[in-house]
This record gives C-alpha cells, structure tokens and sequence, in this order.
C-alpha cells in the first residue's frame, strides 16, 4: 500500500512539473476572438455594452459593480473570478470599443476589442481579446483546459440573452 501511495505522489510531482514547464514555453500573449449576431441594432447592443453598472443584471459572472470613475470609464466587477478592475480605452460609438484590464497585479491582462457591424438582422459583434498570462501553470489551463476563447463565448451568450430584453 505504502508502494503506491509514493507512485501516485511521484506521478503527481511528474505532471506538475510538466504543467509548469509546458506552460513556461507557451507565449505570454496571446489573441482570441469569437464572434456572434445580436437580434438587436448597434446602438442597443453599444448601450448594454458600455452601461457597465447594469453588468450584474445579466451577466451571470459578475455579482457587483463598482464604478471607479466616469473620465474615463473605470470599474470594478465583482464576480466568479474575484475582483478585478477594468477601464474603456476606446469609444467609437456604435461601432468599436476597446476595453482593458487595469490591475497590473493580476496574474493576467489584456484588452477586449468589441467591433459592431450593423446587419440586415441586427448586429454582428465580434470580441477579439488580446490577453497576456504571466503565470505559466495558469497560461497552461488558459490554453488547454478552458481554451482562450471561453470567456469571450460566455460574454456573448451572455449578451444576446440582455439584447433580447432591449428589443
């Protein structure tokens, strides 16, 4: 028993190890996007969009928000991922906005590029993330297990179920 017992500790010490390696040799940055069509125009999705303190009404991840400021746009959302803090880099109404990640002590950063294009049957929103990970163990389950895009796919879900209440 006691044999097994230091194979299944040596075996865990061997993948940990691999994580971590493997996630040494990833890039720190990396770009994802994900797209999705809105039932709804662009200046209604913009709107949900940038009215960042609505964010707990339909966004199932964040539970609060605190907006830090108006000139520019900062936040803090609380949520399934703890705090963290963003600011709107860019605001192009209704077409672009660049958002991004304020806390540099965050194992993680990055911006969020929204670009909205009008279509005959609402909008097409397509989010590209330009994400950087600075931990190697989480850029290894940011890659492998969750994939880079999931979040951004909850987002638009997430959106799509708000547009449809504005419509």
């Amino acid at each position: 028993m006691r044999r097994w017992a230091i194979y299944a500790v040596t075996a865990l010490g061997v993948l940990l190890a691999a994580v971590v390696g493997i996630g040494y040799m990833l890039p720190v940055a990396h770009v994802a996007s994900a797209d999705a069509m809105i039932a709804a125009p662009p200046d209604h999705v913009f709107a949900l969009l940038t009215d960042v303190s609505a964010y707990p009404r339909w966004r199932p991840d964040v539970s609060r928000v605190e907006v830090l400021s108006r000139a520019p746009v900062r936040w803090r959302e609380r949520g399934s991922t703890g705090d963290i803090t963003f600011e709107i880099q860019e605001n192009m109404a209704p077409a672009r906005l660049v958002t991004r990640i304020a806390d540099p002590t965050l194992p993680f950063g990055g911006t969020w590029t929204f670009q909205l294009t009008p279509t005959s049957g609402g909008t097409r929103v397509t989010i590209t993330e330009h994400g950087e990970v600075y931990n190697p163990v989480f850029r290894f389950v940011s890659r492998f297990v969750f994939g880079h895009t999931a979040t951004i796919e909850q987002f638009l879900t997430a959106l799509k179920r708000a547009a449809g209440q504005v419509r």
